[in-house]
């Protein structure tokens, strides 16, 4: 599942990538300006189109949503900026059949010198305050390419409709003890400059944060799981 907002430059090569690994691709055009809904509809997606830029986590329920209507048990979402390679798709699904996790994500921290510099020192702030709320490492919080067990997901109060979505969704899977893994996955540059406001989005996500309670300690008998070639603090099966 695919959000997008003025993607058109990059989300059919997308499509057909993502399409080689798994059986259906949903993209969410998120209000464009451009070709993106063209392009994606083109490529074979399964397109559903906001007559106007709602936010990104508008888009991912609007799309998980409709994967769940569908059938399906789990959602893969990846950014349609061509940050992330569809080819690291089997590791996220290898990772969660080996580990049991119901969130997997795709962790970006063993590489992470290859990410622009502010969106390298903000994920690592924004991931520092949210391990230490949730009382446990939590290694790339803000990266977008995760596998998703949607009757899990469907349960869970999510309410933000922009950014922080990545943050709330992590936050809320910890707070109902649903075991997490993070898989490592390629750093890319991304096709186009972000739209992420450093600061707009900053603050909004600092608002979210200050509201958001902390969640209830991981009972002994859950694990969360750093799958692959993490940094060596992250080598082994670390939170109980």
């Amino acid at each position: 599942m695919i959000p997008c907002f003025n993607e058109g430059a990059t989300i059919s090569t997308l499509v057909r990538a993502a399409q080689r690994h798994l059986p259906m691709v949903i993209v969410v055009d998120d209000g464009s300006t451009d070709a993106t809904s063209l392009q994606a509809r083109n490529a074979g997606a399964v397109l559903v189109r906001h007559n106007r830029n709602l936010g990104k986590g508008a888009a991912l329920r609007t799309g998980l949503s409709l994967a769940l209507k569908q059938g399906f048990e789990w959602a893969a979402t990846l950014d349609g900026d061509g940050q992330h390679a569809p080819e690291d798709l089997p590791a996220l699904l290898h990772c969660a059949e080996q580990s049991g996790a119901l969130l997997v994500i795709g962790n970006r921290m063993h590489r992470a010198r290859a990410m622009p510099w502010l969106r390298r020192r903000v994920n690592a702030w924004m991931s520092r305050k949210l391990s230490q709320r949730a009382g446990q490492i939590l290694p790339d919080t803000q990266s977008g390419f995760r596998l998703i067990h949607l009757p899990t997901w469907a349960t869970l109060p999510l309410n933000t409709e922009r950014f922080e979505i990545e943050s709330e969704m992590l936050m809320a899977f910890a707070a109902a003890n649903h075991p997490l893994a993070f898989a490592p996955i390629q750093v890319l540059a991304p096709g186009r400059a972000s739209h992420i406001r450093p600061v707009t989005d900053t603050l909004r996500w600092w608002k979210w944060w200050r509201g958001l309670k902390h969640p209830r300690k991981v009972p002994a008998e859950i694990e969360i799981v750093v799958n692959g070639n993490a940094p060596p603090e992250f080598n082994h099966v670390l939170f109980r």
